[in-house]
């Protein structure tokens, strides 16, 4: 038999209350007996069911476990890399405040919704840096989110290749508790056009392992002045640069691997839909065990003290005889 709870200091203190308090009675009707010159020997026969009742309730409120039952535990789990864009535009605040500080909000709320699945971080403009490998830590993960920032990698464009490389990479190694490609995801988080050469055939192998590429577009039609800590952006000739959302590479390569592009503008939020997506894929099982389960069976021992207490109150006999 298990206990959920062990026999501690409040279960003793019970114990001495009750000790005390029964042979303090005990004493007085002694001593009334003594004086009338009668029996007193049927107080000990109450002294039987009150010591059972309060034994069963000592017992009740340890909570003992008994009865072995198999249940069988399953681990299944997904293993995801998001790839977020941190060129210089996604300061732009056509996203309130803006796009990258809704990105890395956005994103504690993925890390929340996948919670049992394994992910990591990839940085990236024109080069890629694994910012947080795949791991089960939450708060490591939420860590490295906060601390994103656009002077974390260099400005020299956008290139989608180095990324996506990078995670089917590290998607693919041998030491993944995750084989199958099912369950393995790729999440691209940009506001930009690709300017990199090697997309296309980075994509073509993503959609030969059969691994499911989501692509997120973050900005809008309208566009925004991009802020640098030296004022706000210029060309050649001195002009305000306006970046705008460029959809039409994000949308083109969920499409040529069988994936779904997703945007955040200035009316609409797709996050949501990218966390009810990615979850109606089923992960892969990892592990499976059977355990063995104990019930509490405290309401047995409960409901017999309660039965023995309503006999105690229900009958009564002369403990003096006169």
């Amino acid at each position: 038999m298990n206990w959920l709870y062990g026999f501690t200091s409040f279960e003793i203190t019970l114990m001495i209350i009750f000790a005390v308090v029964y042979i303090a009675y005990i004493i007085r009707v002694v001593n009334i007996a003594n004086k009338l010159k009668t029996s007193f020997s049927n107080v000990l026969i109450k002294l039987v069911p009150r010591s059972l009742f309060f034994i069963l309730l000592l017992v009740a409120i340890m909570g003992p476990s008994f009865g072995e039952s198999k249940r069988e535990v399953k681990s299944k789990g997904k293993d995801i890399f998001v790839l977020v864009d941190l060129s210089q535009s996604m300061n732009a605040n056509d996203i309130q405040p803006s796009r990258l500080e809704k990105v890395k909000f956005e994103l504690k709320n993925i890390i929340s919704a996948f919670n049992s699945d394994r992910l990591g971080l990839i940085i990236f403009s024109s080069e890629a840096f694994m910012q947080c490998p795949l791991t089960y830590d939450q708060n490591a993960l939420n860590l490295f989110v906060e601390s994103l920032s656009t002077s974390l990698v260099p400005n020299a464009g956008t290139d989608f290749g180095p990324p996506l490389k990078m995670a089917l990479e590290k998607l693919n190694e041998e030491e993944s508790p995750v084989t199958r490609q099912k369950s393995k995801i790729i999440v691209l988080i940009s506001d930009g056009e690709d300017f990199g050469e090697e997309t296309n055939d980075v994509t073509q192998e993503i959609e030969d392992e059969g691994i499911k590429l989501f692509t997120l577009g973050v900005g809008t039609d309208r566009g925004s002045r991009i802020l640098t800590p030296n004022g706000y952006k210029t060309d050649k000739s001195g002009k305000e640069v306006i970046t705008k959302l460029e959809s039409s590479s994000l949308r083109r390569i969920a499409s040529e691997t069988d994936g779904k592009y997703f945007e955040i503008n200035g009316t609409n939020n797709d996050v949501e839909r990218l966390i009810n997506t990615i979850g109606k894929i089923e992960g892969e099982l990892r592990d499976s065990r059977q355990v063995d389960v104990s019930a509490n069976r405290y309401y047995y021992f409960l409901l017999a003290a309660i039965v023995l207490f309503g006999f105690e109150v229900l009958t009564s006999f002369r403990t003096i005889k006169i």
